[in-house]
Protein backbone atom coordinates (compact mmCIF):
# COMPACT_ATOMS: atom_id res chain seq x y z
CA UNK A 1 0.00 0.00 0.00
CA UNK A 2 1.11 3.42 -0.78
CA UNK A 3 -0.05 6.45 1.39
CA UNK A 4 1.62 9.49 2.49
CA UNK A 5 3.83 9.65 5.35
CA UNK A 6 3.09 11.28 8.83
CA UNK A 7 5.20 12.21 11.88
CA UNK A 8 4.64 8.77 12.95
CA UNK A 9 6.61 7.30 10.64
CA UNK A 10 9.42 9.17 10.81
CA UNK A 11 11.76 7.04 12.69
CA UNK A 12 11.15 3.90 10.41
CA UNK A 13 11.81 7.07 6.80
CA UNK A 14 14.98 7.49 8.69
CA UNK A 15 15.95 3.85 9.83
CA UNK A 16 14.64 2.79 5.47
CA UNK A 17 16.42 5.81 4.34
CA UNK A 18 19.77 4.98 6.33
CA UNK A 19 19.67 1.12 5.09
CA UNK A 20 19.48 1.61 1.28
CA UNK A 21 22.00 4.71 1.39
CA UNK A 22 24.71 2.49 3.04
CA UNK A 23 23.69 -0.24 0.15
CA UNK A 24 24.83 1.89 -2.64
CA UNK A 25 27.54 4.20 -0.91
CA UNK A 26 29.01 1.41 1.25
CA UNK A 27 32.64 0.47 -0.56
CA UNK A 28 32.50 3.59 -2.94
CA UNK A 29 32.77 6.74 -0.61
CA UNK A 30 33.87 7.06 2.88
CA UNK A 31 31.39 5.82 5.38
CA UNK A 32 31.47 9.18 7.25
CA UNK A 33 30.12 10.54 4.15
CA UNK A 34 26.38 8.76 4.85
CA UNK A 35 26.55 7.21 8.11
CA UNK A 36 27.96 9.14 10.94
CA UNK A 37 25.62 10.72 13.64
CA UNK A 38 25.79 14.64 11.95
CA UNK A 39 24.94 13.23 8.66
CA UNK A 40 22.16 11.06 10.31
CA UNK A 41 20.66 14.18 12.46
CA UNK A 42 20.54 16.34 8.78
CA UNK A 43 18.61 13.64 7.10
CA UNK A 44 16.45 13.13 10.10
CA UNK A 45 16.08 16.72 10.29
CA UNK A 46 15.35 17.16 6.22
CA UNK A 47 12.62 13.97 6.35
CA UNK A 48 11.02 16.04 8.79
CA UNK A 49 10.28 19.18 7.08
CA UNK A 50 9.71 16.74 3.61
CA UNK A 51 6.17 15.01 6.07
CA UNK A 52 5.41 18.39 7.29
CA UNK A 53 4.93 19.70 3.76
CA UNK A 54 3.33 16.60 2.91
CA UNK A 55 5.72 15.75 -0.24
CA UNK A 56 6.93 11.78 1.01
CA UNK A 57 5.00 8.80 0.08
CA UNK A 58 5.51 5.83 1.90
CA UNK A 59 5.22 1.96 0.89
CA UNK A 60 4.14 -0.35 3.10
CA UNK A 61 4.69 -4.33 2.35
CA UNK A 62 3.47 -6.75 5.68
CA UNK A 63 2.94 -4.34 7.81
CA UNK A 64 6.05 -3.02 7.63
CA UNK A 65 7.31 0.29 5.94
CA UNK A 66 9.39 -0.88 2.69
CA UNK A 67 10.38 2.09 1.09
CA UNK A 68 9.82 5.79 0.60
CA UNK A 69 9.96 8.56 -1.99
CA UNK A 70 10.04 12.34 -1.34
CA UNK A 71 9.61 14.84 -4.00
CA UNK A 72 9.87 18.91 -4.02
CA UNK A 73 8.77 21.96 -7.16
CA UNK A 74 12.19 22.09 -8.96
CA UNK A 75 14.39 24.78 -10.45
CA UNK A 76 12.45 27.16 -13.07
CA UNK A 77 11.16 24.99 -15.53
CA UNK A 78 12.52 21.61 -14.19
CA UNK A 79 8.95 20.65 -12.86
CA UNK A 80 9.44 18.89 -10.18
CA UNK A 81 12.70 16.95 -8.75
CA UNK A 82 12.63 13.60 -7.35
CA UNK A 83 14.68 13.47 -4.19
CA UNK A 84 15.02 10.44 -2.63
CA UNK A 85 13.23 7.29 -3.83
CA UNK A 86 14.59 4.32 -1.24
CA UNK A 87 13.55 0.39 -0.50
CA UNK A 88 14.72 -1.34 2.10
CA UNK A 89 17.03 -3.63 0.60
CA UNK A 90 15.13 -6.42 2.66
CA UNK A 91 12.13 -5.30 0.33
CA UNK A 92 13.86 -5.06 -3.23
CA UNK A 93 12.32 -7.16 -6.44
CA UNK A 94 9.41 -6.81 -5.10
CA UNK A 95 7.63 -3.75 -6.78
CA UNK A 96 7.82 -1.32 -4.34
CA UNK A 97 10.15 0.46 -5.74
CA UNK A 98 8.00 0.77 -9.39
CA UNK A 99 4.67 1.34 -7.00
CA UNK A 100 6.21 4.42 -5.32
CA UNK A 101 7.65 5.85 -8.80
CA UNK A 102 4.19 5.57 -10.39
CA UNK A 103 2.66 7.16 -7.01
CA UNK A 104 4.68 10.32 -7.74
CA UNK A 105 4.53 10.75 -11.21
CA UNK A 106 0.61 10.63 -11.14
CA UNK A 107 0.52 12.73 -8.30
CA UNK A 108 3.09 15.09 -10.38
CA UNK A 109 0.54 14.44 -13.82
CA UNK A 110 -2.61 14.98 -11.93
CA UNK A 111 -0.67 18.82 -11.00
CA UNK A 112 -0.11 19.86 -14.20
CA UNK A 113 3.73 18.69 -14.18
CA UNK A 114 5.48 18.23 -17.23
CA UNK A 115 8.78 17.05 -16.10
CA UNK A 116 10.48 15.74 -13.74
CA UNK A 117 14.31 15.38 -12.62
CA UNK A 118 16.50 13.61 -10.46
CA UNK A 119 20.22 12.74 -8.98
CA UNK A 120 21.38 9.59 -9.12
CA UNK A 121 25.07 8.13 -8.04
CA UNK A 122 27.24 7.05 -10.77
CA UNK A 123 27.80 3.68 -9.37
CA UNK A 124 24.39 2.87 -8.19
CA UNK A 125 23.99 1.01 -11.52
CA UNK A 126 20.52 -0.86 -9.74
CA UNK A 127 19.18 2.60 -9.48
CA UNK A 128 20.15 3.34 -13.02
CA UNK A 129 18.72 0.34 -14.61
CA UNK A 130 15.33 1.06 -12.37
CA UNK A 131 14.94 5.01 -13.58
CA UNK A 132 16.01 3.80 -17.18
CA UNK A 133 12.89 1.48 -17.22
CA UNK A 134 10.17 3.83 -16.47
CA UNK A 135 11.17 6.30 -19.33
CA UNK A 136 14.02 8.43 -17.46
CA UNK A 137 16.97 9.96 -19.84
CA UNK A 138 20.02 12.11 -19.23
CA UNK A 139 19.70 15.56 -18.54
CA UNK A 140 20.19 17.33 -21.89
CA UNK A 141 22.05 20.30 -20.79
CA UNK A 142 23.21 18.98 -17.92
CA UNK A 143 23.78 14.84 -17.43
CA UNK A 144 26.69 15.02 -14.07
CA UNK A 145 26.60 16.90 -11.15
CA UNK A 146 29.72 16.09 -9.35
CA UNK A 147 29.49 12.41 -8.72
CA UNK A 148 25.60 11.78 -9.76
CA UNK A 149 23.90 11.24 -13.44
CA UNK A 150 21.05 14.03 -13.43
CA UNK A 151 18.05 12.39 -15.47
CA UNK A 152 14.58 13.47 -16.34
CA UNK A 153 11.44 12.22 -17.15
CA UNK A 154 8.76 13.83 -19.61
CA UNK A 155 5.12 13.48 -18.08
CA UNK A 156 1.85 13.36 -20.06
CA UNK A 157 -0.36 15.27 -18.13
CA UNK A 158 -3.55 13.51 -17.03
CA UNK A 159 -7.11 14.88 -16.60
CA UNK A 160 -8.36 15.92 -12.99
CA UNK A 161 -10.48 13.20 -12.44
CA UNK A 162 -12.96 14.34 -9.84
CA UNK A 163 -15.16 12.38 -7.64
CA UNK A 164 -12.93 9.46 -6.89
CA UNK A 165 -10.45 8.27 -4.71
CA UNK A 166 -7.49 10.54 -4.29
CA UNK A 167 -6.45 12.37 -7.80
CA UNK A 168 -2.86 10.86 -7.27
CA UNK A 169 -4.08 7.31 -6.33
CA UNK A 170 -2.31 7.19 -2.69
CA UNK A 171 -4.58 6.62 0.38
CA UNK A 172 -4.80 8.98 3.31
CA UNK A 173 -2.93 7.57 6.06
CA UNK A 174 -5.69 9.33 8.53
CA UNK A 175 -5.74 12.43 10.41
CA UNK A 176 -4.62 15.26 8.35
CA UNK A 177 -1.45 13.91 6.98
CA UNK A 178 0.68 17.33 8.28
CA UNK A 179 2.64 14.99 10.82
Amino acid sequence: MIRNAIHADLDAVVRTHAEARAAYYRGHIPDELFDSPEVHARSRAAWEAAIGRGAVLCAEHGGTLAGVAAFREGEEGEGMTLTQLHVAPAHWRRGIGTALHDACVRRWQTAGVSRARLEVFERNLRAQAFYAAHGWLPHPLTPRQGNHLVLVLVLAVAAADAGTRDADGVCAAGGDGSG
